[in-house]
């Protein structure tokens, strides 16, 4: 067993079989909802310059202040590995690498965020995720959530619930933060003292804060949506008329806010009973975000890949369900068998066919075993006498029968 010195950091680690075959199902499914789409995968680089992400995210943000990976490499520059996918996203299509008016675009990969490790929710986790480019629009809003919607029922997950809220225009912003403020500030004494920082700071995040406290003293606070203007209340109204024109049910949540400053009008969370009392698979929704001379608006969303996982496990599901098929097994009786059949084997991998042997002389009793071990259906089995007859002996492992075929009737049971 390898030294604990070189065991993975706490909150990261590795993804192997047979965990990492529901990883690869969720991948495979994910790129043919978004092809159905017309989106395009992008990978951005996992280590970007801090100061991305503090422009995009907020600089006041619980992911910029406590959260975030940041280094100085040899040349005194400030980086940071992702802790999000959106800002790098954003970043590429201001560059102008994408067509910037009608940029669809989604990605998967690990993200970083140094905070404490627990239930599904790792330092290192991944996302699947996605942005829309475009102008407001309450259907495009839609039309993403609806995306959304068709990408939990291709991995299986039923029961997952939608809860929806708009944060209005950023012109709006300053009015909304007073009037919350106005309304909090004769207890804010009573508040926790970390609460009273976030007054100050974020006075936003205080409302969907999990403290009872905080929890009790908000609870006449007014809504965001009843300090916003009539067209953002508009704006919220059509995004659902819309869903549930498309039989989509949603559920209205004002308490609901997202931690980031780059959001504006629609903002949402997928739930599940599932995961408990954390039960945010993921979030979205729509942001205007300013880099260099470009305004990029758009609406997205992303999935938290080990917080899906855990959903799908509390309804039944495993990552055994999604093992490769498996492989036929080629047993070799002599030197001559051995080299014959690695011959056979790579001709049937360049046909399609999945298979393994021993690459050196062993008992066939070992070789069996081996077999049996890896869950092979099928055992191919040669040694002289059956290549001085050109034929081949099929053993079907589950029925324990064996047949003698020749080379077209072999491909023909096999490809």
């Amino acid at each position: 067993m390898a030294s604990s010195q070189f065991q993975p950091i706490q909150g990261m680690s590795d993804i192997a079989p047979p965990d990492v075959y529901i990883w690869q199902m969720l991948e495979a499914r994910a790129r043919e909802v978004f092809a159905r789409y017309r989106f395009e995968e992008v990978r951005t680089p996992v280590l970007e310059k801090t100061a991305l992400f503090t422009h995009s995210l907020g600089d006041t943000t619980d992911v910029v202040t406590k959260e975030m990976y940041s280094l100085e490499d040899r040349g005194g520059r400030k980086l940071s590995l992702r802790p999000e996918g959106t800002a790098g996203s954003v970043r590429y299509i201001a560059s102008g690498a994408e067509e910037t008016a009608n940029a669809r675009i989604y990605y998967m990969g690990p993200m970083f965020r140094c905070e404490r490790p627990q239930a599904g929710r790792k330092r290192q986790f991944h996302q699947i995720g996605l942005e829309a480019v475009g102008a407001p629009n309450p259907l495009a809003d839609a039309e993403v959530i609806a995306l959304q919607i068709n990408l939990l029922s291709a991995w299986g997950l039923e029961g997952a619930k939608i809860r929806l809220n708009t944060i209005g225009l950023p012109e709006e912003r300053a009015a909304v933060l007073e009037g919350l403020r106005e309304a909090i500030r004769p207890r804010l004494s009573e508040l926790p003292e970390d609460a009273q920082q976030r007054f100050e700071t974020n006075v936003l995040r205080l409302l969907d804060s999990k403290d009872p406290i905080v929890q009790e003293i908000i609870a006449d606070v007014p809504s965001v949506t009843e300090l916003l203007s009539d067209e953002s209340r508009a704006y919220l109204d059509t995004v659902v008329e819309t869903l549930r024109g498309l039989e989509i049910d949603v559920e209205i949540d004002t308490s609901l806010v997202r931690g980031l400053d780059y959001y504006v009008h629609t903002v949402w969370e997928v739930v599940h009973d599932g995961l408990g009392a954390q039960n945010a698979l993921s979030g979205g929704g729509r942001y205007r975000i300013q880099i260099d001379n470009k305004t990029i608006d758009g609406v997205g969303f992303a999935m938290g890949v080990e917080r899906m996982i855990a959903a799908l496990e509390a309804t039944g599901v495993t990552a055994e369900q999604f093992a490769p098929e498996p492989a036929v097994f080629l047993a070799s009786l002599g030197e001559t068998a051995l080299k014959e059949n690695l011959l056979l084997m790579q001709t049937l991998r360049q046909r399609g066919v999945a298979c393994e042997m021993e690459l050196t002389a062993r008992k066939i009793k070992a070789q069996m075993k081996r077999a049996n071990k890896f869950g092979a259906k099928t055992v191919i089995i040669r040694g002289d006498t059956e290549l001085e007859k050109g034929i081949f002996v099929v053993k079907n492992m589950e029925e324990g029968t064996q047949q003698e075929v020749e080379l077209p009737e072999l491909m023909e049971l096999l490809i």
